[in-house]
């Protein structure tokens, strides 16, 4: 069989989450519907960065993250239908659930109380910790013979660095954009100009909405306007939630940071029963909710999580036949440019994702 072991750039504690480490790691044993995947790219998450600094918690260290992941499928098991060794495939943040249970059955996977990420979690039976895409293979797990579900086929006019960051980022946009209405005869805002905004804003107006983007300056207002957006709201103005009361039939808040931000205002902005779906996951206690907030308008507050399969390929085709392209710094993979790229990260110093590249001449020379 394919290599017994991978290799991967670990962290070891969130207190030097900067220090990469190359060494080898053990994959889950390999079974009937299992892919191995050749890495050529990976986007480097928001996530990674919460992860790897502790900003979510106590994680199972040492750890290899990376869940935007793109490569060349080397490996397949013998019950593997839909995968064949040397297709350009890619594997997003999640990697298993059980795909029996009602919501598994509903399309809903990303909800499986059975789901396991990419990295950092338990794989059943074995104890192995999943390891992540800064790495020279991933092994995805599959559980039928009908889909292989956690491996994506990779439209042939989506170029490998820029699709990507589509496989977390781009999904949790896409995600709440098509569940809930995103499309033409709609206003749709996108609070938060990052990694995931940028995306929201591009597949919105993909999508055919009115298209705005929402952010605390005017500092990327020329930026939102290259990806499409029809118009930008400063928060920083004084009274910029007056002219757009109760004008927008949908707004998805991709912010990673919660401090002065006034939910009453944004919520003002939706019309009658209109949604506010929140996809960023800032650390700290969040905003206060007060029914007071949205009683005016009767405006509905959700959240979503990642993106199914069925979401995910029907993403990646229009953003084939659109031209739907990321805004992406690459970065070869190595210690030095890890460390560079998670700390600018963490610092917003990037428009508007990372990706790792040269996994070849790291890992596979």
């Amino acid at each position: 069989m394919y290599p017994e072991t991978f290799t991967g750039f670990q962290i070891d504690n969130a207190e030097t989450w900067t220090t990469f480490h190359k060494r080898e790691f053990q994959p889950k044993p390999f079974e009937d519907f299992d892919v191995d995947v050749e890495i050529q790219a990976c986007g480097i998450c928001g996530s990674d960065i919460h992860t790897i600094s502790g900003e979510w918690g106590p994680k199972r260290f040492p750890l290899c993250v990376g869940h935007e992941i793109v490569g060349k499928a080397v490996a397949v098991g013998p019950k593997v239908t839909l995968v064949k060794v040397g297709q350009r495939v890619g594997v997003g943040a999640q990697i298993f659930a059980c795909l029996e249970c009602k919501q598994c059955k509903k399309d809903n996977e990303t909800y499986c109380q059975h789901q396991i990420d990419t990295y950092g979690a338990v794989w059943p039976k074995t104890g192995i910790i999943s390891q992540g895409g800064y790495a020279s293979h991933i092994r995805a797990h599959e559980l039928t013979s009908i889909t292989q579900h956690w491996v994506f086929p990779i439209p042939d006019a989506l170029e490998t660095s820029l699709v990507a960051p589509m496989l977390c980022a781009g999904l949790t946009a896409w995600s709440p954009l098509v569940r809930n209405g995103a499309g033409k005869g709609k206003k749709v805002g996108i609070v938060g100009l990052g990694g995931i905004g940028h995306f929201g804003v591009m597949f919105a107006k993909a999508l055919g909405a009115e298209t705005w983007a929402i952010s605390r300056s005017h500092a990327k207002e020329a930026d939102a306007l290259k990806l499409g957006a029809d118009g930008f709201i400063a928060t920083q103005d004084p009274a910029w939630n007056e002219p757009h009361r109760m004008s927008f039939d949908l707004i998805v808040n991709t912010a990673n940071s919660s401090e002065g931000f006034d939910l009453g205002q944004y919520l003002s902005l939706l019309d009658v029963h209109g949604k506010w779906i929140s996809v960023g996951l800032p650390p700290g206690a969040g905003q206060e909710v007060k029914s007071h907030m949205f009683m005016e308008n009767g405006c509905l507050i959700g959240a979503s999580h990642l993106g199914s399969r069925k979401e995910t390929l029907a993403m990646l085709q229009l953003a084939a036949e659109k031209g739907v392209k990321s805004w992406v710094e690459e970065v070869p993979i190595s210690k030095a440019g890890l460390a560079e790229a998670v700390t600018r990260l963490k610092n917003n110093d990037v428009r508007y994702r990372f990706t790792l590249t040269d996994f070849d001449k790291e890992f596979h020379a």
